[in-house]
């Protein structure tokens, strides 16, 4: 209840469980404790060289007073023509580019423009939190659609289809996929493309980790299938996974509806009134020079991943899946872990772990639809070595709870 005593939208949102973990952690870990950061996607790596000359640059030139509302004009067009190179999405103009205070501003702007109170929007289950909490927020209604384990946690065309009710407006789509890892293959987004089009519904696409995927698996922009839906899809991006700036909060959206267009940029005056104009310059030279990083830090991820599923392999109660994209690695768990263990289920799993100085995430963090807990492996590589046999030392032993 708020404090008039009646109903409120932020009454229905909670801070998270991911949130309660990191803050259990930096607590103890201020204190001194030994903590292995597994709860959180916070690249361990540095800001590139040249973006924070950048950002020193622009500072020294004074550029730090208001700037336009949808993004300084030197880092839409240079969005534009990297949405077009990269992901290929034909004929986009930098009046198509909305720079946000970060992805997760990009999915509440987007929302909050697209939603009226009752509309329902098709999301995956498990999803990362705050997509589910930011349709809320919106007024909407998010309807989730169970992904398996036996169908590598992709979307399945027919089970979207069937959630679609008169009240649904969009389906929201995001490969790689966070929690699971999982990457949608081509002819699965063509078949939601189609979905789309056949029902007249959005589709927004959150490519958040577009540039953590490990080969062979190749990652494809929704909005690149569908170039005559292009007035009803929209792309979210990000500069906190690709180049390691998320305290940077940088993120955009892209989108040709006339609608949206008209809409996004009240949203933007009226939450943030631009992005921190030293940030966009730092964003800009992070998306037009050296690009070596991308490549580096797959690299470093992939070794990552690879140490923490060996670390969860072979397990009784606990089946890992190994992530084709993001840096997070998904395990289901059951009943044979929980007893040996001593613990109720995966959410008690999360809290021994923490206590213990391990984070991670339960599934229910993220949905419904099965039992399982989540790690990051976004931390140091030697942290992640450390701590995955620390991990798998707690999880092949006794009664921990």
């Amino acid at each position: 209840m708020s404090a008039t005593g009646t109903s409120h939208p932020l009454d229905l949102i909670s801070l998270g469980k991911i949130v309660q973990v990191r803050e259990q952690l930096l607590a103890a870990q201020a204190k001194g404790a030994h903590v292995f950061r597994f709860e959180s996607g916070d690249p361990s790596f540095d800001v590139p060289p040249h973006v924070l000359e950048a950002i020193a640059a622009a500072g020294r030139a004074g550029k730090t007073h208001y700037i336009p509302n949808n993004g300084i004009p030197e880092l839409r067009r240079a969005l534009a023509e990297k949405v077009q190179r990269v992901n290929g999405i034909a004929g986009v103009t930098p009046a198509d580019v909305f720079v946000t205070n970060g992805a997760m501003h990009a999915l509440y702007s987007t929302f909050a423009a697209m939603l009226t109170a009752g509309d329902e929007v098709i999301i995956p289950d498990p999803m990362w939190t705050e997509v589910a909490e930011n349709i809320r927020l919106a007024g909407g209604i998010p309807v989730g659609v169970p992904l398996r384990a036996a169908d590598a946690f992709e979307y399945d065309p027919g089970a979207i289809e069937a959630a679609i009710t008169p009240r649904t407006v969009a389906i929201f789509v995001n490969t790689p996929h966070n929690p699971t890892g999982a990457v949608l293959e081509e002819d699965r987004l063509r078949e939601i493309v189609a979905i789309a089009e056949r029902h007249d519904l959005w589709l927004v696409a959150d490519e958040a980790y577009e540039d953590v995927i490990y080969p062979p698996n190749v990652h494809r922009s929704p909005a690149s299938l569908a170039p005559e839906w292009g007035e009803k899809t929209v792309s979210v991006y990000s500069f906190s996974k690709s180049h390691a700036m998320p305290g940077l909060r940088v993120g955009y959206i892209v989108t040709r509806s006339p609608i949206l267009k008209d809409r996004l940029p009240k949203i933007l005056r009226c939450t943030i009134n631009g992005v921190n104009s030293l940030a966009q310059w730092g964003a800009l030279a992070a998306v037009t020079g050296d690009q070596s990083h991308l490549a580096a830090m797959r690299t470093e991820y992939q070794q990552r991943r690879d140490i923490m599923v060996q670390a969860l392999s072979g397990i009784e109660g606990i089946a890992p899946f190994e992530p084709r994209g993001a840096f997070y690695l998904w395990a289901e768990t059951d009943a044979a872990l929980y007893r040996r263990l001593g613990v109720e289920g995966a959410d008690e799993l999360s809290d021994v772990l923490a206590a213990r100085g391990i984070g991670s995430a339960p599934g229910s963090a993220f949905g419904t639809s099965v039992d399982a807990i989540r790690f990051s492996f976004s931390t140091d590589t030697a942290a992640v070595r450390e701590g995955a046999g620390v991990l798998r030392e707690l999880l092949t032993g006794g009664p921990i709870g």
